[in-house]
């Protein structure tokens, strides 16, 4: 088998994979139980950027200064194209931010009419895209390295891939709409793989800047969207339980990266 049919049957099948295991753990969860399992996918984008996208973007870099300043840009252009979001929400139907029949946001009784899901969709496709490139890079060198890597790449994609369902549901997206995006999403790494096959050295550039705004995306939709949210909950009860899911959700990240350096 070539090294382009490699490159494009691991990257394809890597990523529905990853998808399958993580609908698996997310889509039987009672509808319940969608806003109680937020605080895991706080804890799991947190973890991914902390913990997988932001060391790789730092150890690749050789200013690591420069890779910050495109993190907090990053974090500026989300906060920008959610305000374009509910702008165009007020112009296009009244405004949908605040109902003033009720007194409340309706966003507190609907989720957040698919903001967070529309950038954590987003930002997962960068981050697909340099997974892509990444899995092209090793197969080039040599093949078992290539498996080697896809199996990584995409074992570590699989909590985070959870979580990602969890706040596109939260979002207000049904569940077969959640799925179709995350796999459309997963299709940028194929696109990403096969263009690093024919014009890698041409790409080597755009790694650095895709996993920073990758990471810039997780720390602002766990910040900005999710985690104030959790403050409408604030008893201790509610408290302690957000605290242990976002502390899974950290550690499944954490634990899955461990044991992929140890099989190294």
């Amino acid at each position: 088998m070539s090294t382009l049919a490699w490159i494009i049957l691991t990257s394809l099948l890597g990523g529905l994979i990853s998808i399958f295991f993580a609908a698996i753990l997310t889509l039987n969860t009672r509808s319940s139980w969608v806003s109680m399992l937020v605080s895991y996918a706080i804890g799991a984008l947190l973890g991914a950027a902390f913990l997988n996208t932001l060391p790789e973007a730092l150890e690749l870099a050789e200013d690591p200064k420069q890779i910050t300043i495109i993190v907090l840009l990053g974090i500026l252009l989300f906060f920008i194209l959610e305000k374009l979001v509910l702008w165009r929400h007020c112009h296009m139907d009244e405004c949908e931010v605040h109902d003033p029949e009720h007194g409340h946001s309706i966003y507190e009784a609907q989720g957040d009419h698919g903001r967070s899901g529309l950038m954590i969709t987003l930002g997962d496709t960068f981050h697909n895209f340099v997974d892509g490139i990444l899995i092209a890079a090793a197969f080039m060198v040599d093949v078992q390295l290539g498996i080697v890597t896809a199996i990584a790449i995409f074992a570590h994609e699989v909590p985070q891939e959870a979580g990602d369902f969890i706040i596109l549901l939260n979002s207000g997206y049904s569940r077969t709409q959640a799925l179709l995006l995350n796999l459309l999403s997963s299709t940028s790494a194929v696109v990403g793989g096969v263009l690093a096959y024919f014009m890698l050295h041409q790409l080597n550039h755009l790694v650095l800047p895709m996993l920073a705004i990758a990471t810039a995306c997780m720390i602002y939709v766990a910040m900005a969207d999710l985690i104030p949210g959790l403050h409408k909950r604030p008893e201790i009860g509610d408290t302690i339980q957000q605290v242990v899911l976002i502390s899974l959700g950290i550690g499944s990240i954490w634990l899955v990266e461990t044991m992929l350096k140890h099989s190294h």
